[in-house]
């Protein structure tokens, strides 16, 4: 989502292996990714939009599905476009009207009225709606609803119903609404929550699961089919999920007819405005022979299993940002490339890239199904910001929520970094894969590992991962724990693993839980099973935990022995040496004879091996494997040559790591002084920037 898309824009305004062994036992040599999903919902809308008033008139015929074994009593709706409102909704009394950098329009609001809603015998229930609030105490809050059914919904059983809704689009602000003559129409119709049986993510007895609205929290809803007829000024282009069936024209303008099958969610976009360009990704010219085999042999499958299918890349372009439509395409085939490679081929015939009116950048960086919005500044097309990698890494990261959001529908409300904090983990390997450096600006060079760990620091233990998305600190937080720690996360424990194992870990839970709904526990077993490891101390104190990760070389010393002195029993007697008889002792001078120290110590709460370098003149590293559970280590040596350093996890395998600086020591001050209180200048500019998002 859109926190991700704007972590290099941020920025720039600042400015101004080891692993285990796998059993053949534990590799699915024979998985298969499934081919269409359990339609649980099938959505048939009509709308239309009314440019002077900046509505929608909707009519919506929905067929639920009872997937349980439950009877069920009623319906949960998410009525999303209300969190505009008014400023008692929930949204706006967290967010205080802004978000992420968007200031909400004055008097600018939006709204969704249910007209009407009967069932298909034609009996009435729009009486029996009421709003809910499960998430708070908020009475005000209308952006969930339910409806008492006359009678139960058995399981497997179906129930229809035709829905009446008015819909009043906000000036954009998060995600949806207008600029202009620009709409970006997301969260728009009435839709159903998701009816969870018991056992279903850890729940205990079945129930609805239809959470409000909150100014970080996202979506979750169930797979289905969507057959969506948009009808706008003939002049406007439009893009939406799926693929365009039909364009005709009346006398209301000219209405769209979009479809898709095997997806849990639909937006479209209008402006007249939009230049389309099209760039086909093919699955022969993009991807060569050598790159997969190479994918097929790491993920242990055969070469056909990794085929890609050739999918339609249709850019919106305005046209101050034509000359950046390579930059967004090249993103896109990326993402369609190695996102496809490594979890499982995009199964859809289209990709739909939207670029946002100027002035509506709170409609960028936002992920639909088979629908994403990207998001760049004319600036980035001349020098010094060209080298900026903002238009690919924002289309790369939205398009990888297909993957991750999309195709494995985990609940965003509730652990929103199965899918923030898996993707942002893969939009970061393509990135380091395909560029050089993610930022290169006047001078300033960062790729993605260093942008990412600079936004991480000591004072981050706040929050968990873990935790629903409304509870954090602030949003700062939430940016940080679903995103930016998850990624750190991840490829820590790729690094503990080996890229072998990481990777059939993450293609075995995307086959797996493909057109499903997964929990952060699914996930935890098939990372235990895959690798042959019992890994929950490093998920219980990374994911559930709060506490850092920071290991510290506290000490590095090296004292001559002097010879021996003193009274001493030997062979031919009782010697007595003393100082004057040890400095005239030719074969001491000869040989000296250091004792030196290292001693190591865990500045955080969270346990993690790592490896140590000892360095001595003249020899060759000596390395120390430690389990890191205690709070220091002490390393003890005597030899013929002095200590020069020592480094904890030479290799910078540890991402999570808070504090690269503290992870090395040298003996006594080198040349290289300097160069290391820059960099620790630059540590505490990344906690500074670490604090101010953590606070705002």
């Amino acid at each position: 989502m859109r926190v991700a898309a704007l972590r290099i824009n941020h920025f720039l305004i600042c400015l101004g292996s080891t692993g285990s062994v796998l059993s053949l036992a534990c590799l699915p040599l024979l998985a298969q990714l499934p081919e269409k999903a359990d339609q649980v919902v099938d959505y048939r809308i009509q709308v239309r939009l009314d440019p002077q008033k900046k509505q929608l008139e909707g009519h919506e015929k929905l067929i639920w599905r009872n997937p349980s074994s439950d009877s069920v009593n009623d319906l949960w709706f998410h009525l999303y476009l209300n969190a505009f409102k008014n400023t008692k909704s929930t949204f706006y009394r967290e967010s205080g009207g802004r978000l992420r950098g968007d200031v909400m329009g004055e008097d600018k609001w939006g709204w969704n009225d249910v007209t009407s809603l009967k069932l298909a015998d034609g009996t009435d229930l729009t009486k029996s709606i009421s709003f809910q609030h499960p998430d708070d105490d908020n009475a005000d809050d209308q952006t969930v609803f339910k409806v008492r059914l006359p009678k139960p919904v058995a399981p497997g059983q179906t129930v229809e119903l035709s829905i009446d809704f008015t819909a009043q689009l906000p000036q954009v602000f998060a995600r949806s609404g207008y600029r202009g003559d620009f709409y970006l129409v997301g969260q728009w119709f009435p839709k159903l929550g998701v009816y969870e049986s018991a056992g279903m993510r850890g729940r205990k007895q079945g129930g609805w699961n239809c959470h409000q609205y909150h100014a970080t929290s996202e979506f979750y809803a169930d797979y289905g089919h969507y057959w969506v007829e948009i009808t706008v000024p003939s002049n406007f282009v439009v893009g939406a999920t799926g693929r365009l069936r039909s364009r005709r024209e009346n006398k209301k303008g000219a209405i769209y007819l979009y479809e898709q099958e095997n997806v849990h969610d639909f937006a479209w976009t209008a402006d007249p405005r939009f230049i389309e360009v099209e760039r086909p990704f093919s699955a022969d010219r993009d991807v060569s022979p050598e790159e997969y085999r190479a994918v097929a042999q790491l993920l242990g499958r055969e070469e056909k299993q990794v085929r890609l299918s050739d999918v339609t890349v249709r850019l919106l372009m305005q046209p101050g940002h034509l000359s950046q439509a390579d930059r967004y395409a090249h993103g896109a085939q990326l993402a369609l490339k190695w996102f496809g490679l490594w979890y499982g081929r995009y199964p859809y015939s289209t990709l739909t890239v939207v670029d946002p009116a100027p002035g509506a950048s709170g409609a960028g960086g936002m992920e639909y199904p088979t629908f994403i919005t990207a998001g760049t500044s004319f600036l980035l097309s001349y020098w010094p910001f060209n080298k900026t990698r903002s238009p690919e890494f924002v289309t790369v990261h939205e398009a990888g929520h297909q993957w991750w959001y999309g195709l494995i529908g985990n609940n965003e409300f509730e652990e929103a970094w199965l899918d923030e904090g898996f993707n942002s983990y893969s939009t970061g390997k393509i990135m380091e894969r395909n560029f050089e450096t993610l930022i290169d600006f006047l001078g300033l060079r960062l790729g993605e590992i260093e942008f990412v760990r600079a936004q991480n620091g000591p004072f981050m233990k706040f929050d968990t991962i873990r935790k629903n998305s409304w509870s954090y600190l602030g949003s700062g937080n939430y940016a940080f724990y679903s995103y930016t720690k998850p990624e750190l996360a991840l490829r820590t424990l790729e690094n503990h693993l080996g890229e072998q194992t990481m990777a059939r870990i993450m293609r075995t839970y995307h086959e797996r839980w493909r057109y499903r709904h997964p929990s952060t526990d699914d996930f935890i077993q098939v990372a235990n099973e895959i690798s042959g490891q019992n890994l929950n101390w490093f998920f219980d104190q990374v994911v559930s935990g709060s506490d850092i990760l920071d290991y510290q070389v506290a000490q590095v010393s090296s004292e001559e022995i002097n010879v021996d002195r003193g009274v001493f029993d030997r062979t031919t007697g009782r010697v007595i040496v003393d100082r004057k008889a040890a400095e005239h002792d030719e074969k001491a001078q000869k040989e000296k004879v250091y004792d030196s120290t290292v001693i190591v110590r865990r500045l955080g709460e969270v346990v993690f091996p790592v490896s140590v370098l000892i360095q001595f003149e003249k020899e060759k590293p000596i390395f120390k494997q430690w389990d890191g559970r205690d709070r220091w280590v002490r390393y003890k040596f005597t030899g013929p040559h002095p200590l020069q350093y020592a480094q904890i996890d030479p290799e910078h395998k540890v991402f999570l790591d808070v504090d690269w600086i503290n992870n090395s020591l040298r003996r006594e001050g080198t040349s290289k002084a300097s160069a290391k209180w820059a960099a620790r200048v630059l540590f505490w500019m990344q906690n500074l920037l670490a604090l101010l998002s953590a606070i705002s």
